[in-house]
């Protein structure tokens, strides 16, 4: 295949000692994952590091296609420039692709005296960049995972990525794994029977389905079908989850679990529902059943934020707008027009083909 950029064999870059800068949240890092795979299978002898801040590092560590974890120095959230600078020059990197760039990050690499860095070309600071790829993320043309894939023109490298091929590789840490058994068997949960996580919360990165609209859903599973219901969300979001416990099975799980703890927990069970958060991009990569909510606003789309798998199950409000923004689809309510009889009934063909009931297909 021609390179798309029509760029000249002799400007292409082979990568030797990669650099890898995603320093936002978890979704993020989760869908730049795939990049070190298939860095690895066209060079597969370049060392791959990834610069994460560390709340996520945990995501990243022990990744089979992954060499090495550095975090971001940061005080009171402000990156420490020096710091980062002399950190990163001792491993004497002769690429970086900064996959999300922020003025203080793309000043760090520039500074560090990288050789090769790769970044958008449409930023005001995108002079610090000298091999730029030119697209718009903000229109949501294609999927966030396809558009960090793309980065990749620059080593030669012209993958199309579906979700039918992605390998995230997402590891699962074994104390972490230990941990999560012994909190289901304090709990009495099953692990023959099939469990459900419900995470209502999105900590403000989409326009959320409301908490009523959950609580629908989660009656119409606790009274229809056998699945154990768990909660999960952050330690803040806890009270959130409470008000969906209304019997006496379901789990509130908000705030128990570390990263590396939740990774594991997901690993365990049969379909995640959410917002659109990070989370629910570890049920895609760890290819769980996922059930997400998603607003028709274009920087919150499905389009280029759902969930990365094929067993995505995607909803949108029903109501017609246009030019929706952000404030709009708040105050119109948007997300309340979604139905939850159709969402569950996506949920019971599920479980009737996990429990072996009846003959039937998820995607009728």
């Amino acid at each position: 295949m021609l390179p798309k950029d029509n760029l000249p064999v002799d400007s292409l870059i082979k990568p030797e000692n990669l650099l890898i800068v995603r320093t936002d949240r978890i979704g993020d890092v989760i869908l730049s994952l795939p990049l070190a795979g298939i860095i690895k299978k066209h060079y597969p002898g370049c060392r791959i590091t990834f610069l994460v801040r560390n709340y996520t590092k945990e995501l990243v560590e022990n990744h089979p296609y992954i060499d090495e974890v550095l975090t971001l120095n940061e005080t009171n959230g402000k990156v420490n420039l020096k710091q980062n600078i002399s950190a990163i020059k001792r491993y004497n990197f002769d690429s970086s692709i900064i996959v999300y760039p922020t003025f203080s990050t793309s000043l760090v690499i520039f500074l560090s005296g990288i050789r090769h860095r790769i970044g958008t070309g449409y930023r005001w600071y995108s002079i610090l960049f000298n091999e730029k790829i030119y697209e718009h993320r903000r229109y949501a043309e294609r999927h966030e995972l396809e558009f960090n894939v793309n980065l990749l023109r620059k080593f030669n490298v012209f993958e199309e990525i579906t979700p039918s091929n992605v390998k995230f590789d997402i590891p699962i840490n074994l104390s972490s794994d230990n941990k999560v058994n012994e909190v289901l068997r304090k709990n009495s949960l099953d692990d023959k029977k099939p469990l459900v996580i419900i995470h209502p919360g999105s900590l403000g990165s989409s326009v959320d389905l409301p908490i009523y609209k959950f609580k629908e859903l989660v009656e119409l599973v606790i009274n229809n079908t056998d699945f154990q219901v768990v909660l999960t969300g952050s330690r803040n979001e806890r009270s959130l989850c409470e008000e969906l416990v209304i019997d006496k099975k379901i789990k509130n799980f908000a705030g128990e679990f570390s990263l590396s703890e939740m990774i594991s927990f997901v690993n365990k069970a049969d379909i995640f529902v959410s917002n659109s958060t990070g989370p629910i991009h570890i049920a895609a990569a760890l290819n769980k059943y996922t059930l997400g909510f998603y607003p028709k606003l274009l920087a919150c789309s499905a389009k280029r934020w759902g969930p990365y798998t094929d067993k995505a199950f995607v909803f949108t409000p029903e109501t017609e707008c246009d030019k929706c923004s952000r404030e709009q689809c708040k105050n119109a309510a948007c997300m309340s027009s979604i139905q939850m009889p159709r969402v569950f009934a996506e949920i019971e063909k599920i479980y009737k083909l996990i429990t072996n009931i009846g003959d039937i297909n998820v995607r009728e």
